[in-house]
């Protein structure tokens, strides 16, 4: 049973805060990416021969995979403002964006990326997303559970 709302831990801000920063950058590399923005690929690093790797192979992306990165970056974001809105949908939000995540995932497992796209396929990055995102579901969860979020 969840009780009354409770005073607001100084730990909510500074995750929610760093929470909304880290999907704020999710979504805006979906963003940039779904449109084909070289200039954005150029600032990550790459050359025009990548560049162009990358608009190729992002854009015979299925849309289900597409959906699903899209359901992760977008359900996180919403989760990181929602948290900080104090409000109990974050949990469906951060869940939401675990979902997205598995489809991902599936996406990325299935398919074998260009070699001129490597540096894109680390293992590495990818746990530090697993574990960020499935530590915000269940953070959201505990600050529930605390009647943190209503």
């Amino acid at each position: 049973m969840v009780e009354a709302a409770s005073k607001t831990p100084w730990h909510l801000w500074v995750v929610g805060v760093l929470a909304t920063l880290w999907n704020a950058f999710g979504a805006n590399d979906y963003t940039q990416t779904q449109m084909g923005n070289r200039d954005y690929f150029a600032m990550m690093g790459f050359d025009p021969a990548t560049t162009d790797a990358a608009l190729r192979f992002f854009g015979d992306m299925p849309a289900w995979a597409s959906a699903a990165w899209a359901l992760g970056v977008w359900g996180g974001l919403a989760g990181s403002i929602l948290l900080l809105l104090r409000s109990r949908w974050a949990i469906a939000a951060f869940a939401v964006s675990v979902v997205g995540l598995v489809g991902s995932t599936i996406f990325q497992w299935q398919v074998a990326m260009p070699a001129e796209l490597a540096e894109l396929n680390n293992p590495a990055m990818f746990a530090v997303i697993w574990a960020v995102a499935l530590l915000l579901l269940w953070y959201a969860w505990r600050m529930r559970q605390r009647a943190v979020l209503r």
